[in-house]
């Protein structure tokens, strides 16, 4: 499951979407719960957002059942899901993510594509607080050798995906989609302590 990414570098393109937050600062150690950057289409225009990383809709009451993923096989099928993948989809930029393996003790990886970004495959909603309206997001995941990675997608399968006016079934075949190959670097294991955020989290093995 991935629990973890980065999103420390980007380009002065990337920094100039609508929306991109002033102060967005390089993070190492993302997690649930926390805050991300969410790229959505708003009138036909993709903008970047802030959103709470655990899947909020306005009816959810305790906050401690928030979904940080959601599963590409079944989306369509639950609840929690069915409408934020008609109406509310999202991307969720990246320098990469980890990925733990092994059985006794876990080795950390740092596992990237092929550009400096990714785009990982995501759901987002509106919550209300009094007055103000956030956004929260679930990334979507698939199953990939005995793992679940983030749904990856490329540059045109992230216009399909953000389109609003995108049938199901288009929908489903990207849900469905083989994973691209990624690069994947073993790592020290600073990374497994969750309040580092910092570049050693990085460090080679």
């Amino acid at each position: 499951m991935c629990g973890r990414y980065a999103l420390f570098r980007w380009s002065p393109s990337f920094a100039a979407l609508p929306g991109f937050p002033a102060d967005q600062a390089p993070r190492w150690n993302i997690a649930p719960h926390s805050q991300v950057l969410l790229l959505r289409a708003v009138d036909g225009e993709l903008r970047a957002d802030r959103a709470r990383w655990g899947l909020t809709p306005a009816w959810l009451t305790d906050l401690t059942k928030t979904p940080a993923q959601a599963r590409a096989e079944t989306l369509a099928e639950q609840p929690m899901f069915r409408e934020p993948l008609r109406l509310r989809r999202g991307l969720l930029p990246a320098n990469g993510f980890y990925e733990w393996r092994g059985t006794q003790r876990k080795r950390p990886y740092w596992m990237t594509g092929e550009g400096s970004l990714v785009h990982f495959a995501a759901l987002w909603e509106e919550y209300p607080v009094g007055d103000v309206r956030y956004l929260s997001v679930a990334l979507i995941t698939q199953p990939v050798a005995n793992q679940r990675r983030p749904l990856i997608l490329d540059e045109a399968a992230q216009a399909v995906w953000l389109a609003p006016d995108t049938p199901l079934d288009t929908l489903q075949g990207l849900l469905a989609g083989s994973a691209p190959p990624l690069r994947e670097r073993p790592l020290a294991t600073l990374v497994n302590d969750p309040a580092l955020d910092a570049p050693e989290c990085l460090t080679p093995a």
